[in-house]
C-alpha cells in the first residue's frame, strides 16, 4: 500500500491503457481520482475512486477541476496523463481537422492539464507527472504526421515543465509504449504478432514506479518501453 494516503489524478482513467493504470493504483492504496469529459463514478466500483468530469478542450475548465480536486480532498500528489487519440496520415493527406484533433488531444489537453495541476503538484513537496507518449514520437515514421508531432511536441512541454519545478521537490517524466496489447489495438490489427506488444500492466508498473519516492532522482526523462518490438 504504497500510496496509502497519496491523491492520484488520472486522465482518460477509462481506456485500453487507462484502466489497468487506475486499478494498479488502486491497489497500491491510493485515492485516485479520474478525469475526462465522459467518465462515471461507476466506471470503477471502489471505494479510493472519484470521478470527476471536464471538457478538455477548454483551458478554464480543466483549471476549475483542478481547483474542485485539490480543494475536495486536499492535495494532489501526482497527475497520470494518460488521455489522447491516434490518426494516421501523411503530411500531404492530414487535412486541417485531423491536424487540429491531433494537436487537441495529444497536445493542448496535456497543457491545459499540466498547467492546471502543477500549482497543487508543487504544493506537495514531492509531486509527481507522468505523462503517456509514444515510441513512435521519437523518431519520424511515415504516415503518422500529425500524431507523431503533437505526441513529440508532448514530450518537450514534460521536460521543460521538469525543468522548471524541480526546485518544488516535483518531477515530470514521460513513458513510450510501443503498441499495446488493448482490446482496440487487437481489433485493428487483427493479422498482427500480439507477442511483440506491451502488455498495459507493464506500462502501469512503470507508472507506478515513476510515481513512488523511489524514482525521486528521475526527472525530464523519457522512458520507452518497447517490449520485443525494438
Amino acid at each position: 500500500m504504497a500510496f496509502e494516503g497519496k491523491v492520484v489524478v488520472i486522465t482518460g482513467a477509462k481506456g485500453g491503457l487507462g484502466t489497468t493504470v487506475t486499478e494498479a493504483f488502486l491497489a497500491a492504496g491510493a485515492t485516485v481520482v479520474g478525469i475526462s469529459r465522459s467518465i462515471k463514478q461507476t466506471d470503477f466500483a471502489h471505494k479510493n475512486f472519484a470521478a470527476v468530469q471536464a471538457d478538455f478542450s477548454s483551458g478554464a475548465a480543466v483549471s476549475q477541476a483542478a481547483n474542485e480536486i485539490a480543494g475536495r480532498f486536499g492535495r494532489v500528489d501526482a497527475l497520470v496523463h494518460v488521455m489522447g487519440g491516434f490518426a494516421g496520415g501523411t503530411v500531404a493527406a492530414t487535412d486541417d481537422d485531423t491536424w487540429r484533433r491531433m494537436l487537441d488531444l495529444n497536445l493542448n489537453a496535456g497543457f491545459y492539464a499540466a498547467r492546471a495541476f502543477i500549482p497543487h503538484l508543487r504544493k506537495a513537496g514531492s509531486g509527481r507527472l507522468i505523462a503517456v507518449g509514444s515510441k513512435t514520437a521519437d523518431a519520424p515514421h511515415a504516415g503518422l504526421a500529425a500524431y507523431i508531432t503533437s505526441k513529440a511536441a508532448m514530450v518537450m512541454l514534460v521536460r521543460t515543465i521538469a525543468a522548471e519545478n524541480a526546485d518544488a521537490g516535483m518531477t515530470a517524466n514521460v513513458v513510450m509504449p510501443g503498441t499495446m496489447d488493448t482490446p482496440g489495438n487487437r481489433a485493428a490489427m487483427p493479422d498482427a504478432d500480439v507477442s511483440k506488444w506491451v502488455p498495459p500492466s507493464d506500462v502501469a508498473k512503470l507508472i507506478l514506479w515513476l510515481a513512488g519516492e523511489q524514482a525521486s532522482q528521475v526527472n525530464g526523462a523519457v522512458i520507452p518501453i518497447s517490449g520485443r518490438d525494438v
